[in-house]
């Protein structure tokens, strides 16, 4: 089959025929972060529907994902989002085969040290019912949470997938910073350089960016200190990223691995 020109290839992964992320193996090639995201990517926020759109186009590769084996996969949502941001992924989740679930406490309110906490005991509880362990995925502040339950416990989690979520700064590197003097959090790098060297996540760790984040800076979103990270870049804004086609096929790849 002749190999379609360059404007071709762009106007199908533009309408989600294609896919436009693009796998990362080595991130110390990449930036590191310097601070927020520019004011010119927060405004491109506002695009954040059009990659919603492109789940039309995508519909047969999406279909085409590997069947799930019925495993408990917990899914949470980013700082301040409703737990039904959510819900289109778990369903896409469920129709595949998986026993996709909300994380069970409604909105994220910003409280990531007790959610970390009451999500371990809830993940615990679930893997107890089902036998076998779960996978997390977490959007943004939900992706950290989902880090850590991981690293107190690695025996109940298989996997950790996370899209658009700061692995160290605190809310330095975040919007919030450009809206508040407060944002940054001075002892965020240190803390987590200390629970990355004491004791590092072992399950297996997916990583999905975007240079298109205007909440979180995608320099953030880099995993430099665990050895078996994998990173995907992704196309989508932030408030984009839970319905992009992209996103929501490398999760359901991931979830079908051993």
């Amino acid at each position: 089959m002749p190999r379609l020109p360059l404007r071709g290839q762009q106007l199908l992964s533009t309408a989600g025929v294609r896919t436009r992320a693009r796998p990362h193996d080595d991130p110390h090639d990449l930036d590191r972060p310097a601070g927020p995201p520019t004011g010119r990517t927060m405004l491109g926020e506002v695009g954040a529907g059009l990659d919603a759109a492109r789940l039309v186009g995508a519909v047969p590769r999406l279909t085409g994902a590997p069947r799930g084996d019925g495993h408990l996969v917990v899914d949470i949502p980013g700082w301040k989002a409703p737990e039904l941001t959510g819900a289109p992924l778990r369903a896409y989740l469920s129709r595949l085969g998986y026993d996709a679930r909300g994380w069970g406490f409604g909105t994220n309110t910003g409280d990531p040290r007790r959610d970390v906490e009451r999500l371990s005991e809830r993940v615990r509880d679930l893997v107890d019912e089902a036998g076998r362990p779960a996978s997390l995925v977490g959007w943004s502040l939900g992706g950290v949470i989902a880090r850590e339950v991981a690293r107190r416990h690695p025996d109940v989690v298989r996997r950790v997938i996370t899209y658009g979520t700061p692995v160290a700064g605190g809310a330095r590197h975040t919007s919030v910073a450009r809206a508040s003097s407060a944002g940054g959090d001075a002892d965020a790098d240190r803390v987590a350089r200390r629970l990355d060297a004491a004791s590092p996540i072992r399950v297996p760790l997916t990583v999905l960016f975007s240079r298109r984040d205007g909440v979180v800076s995608w320099q953030a979103c880099i995993d430099r200190s665990t050895p078996q990270a994998e990173h995907v870049e992704v196309a989508s804004t932030h408030l984009g990223m839970g319905f992009d086609p992209d996103v929501w096929r490398i999760v359901a790849d991931r979830l079908a691995r051993a």
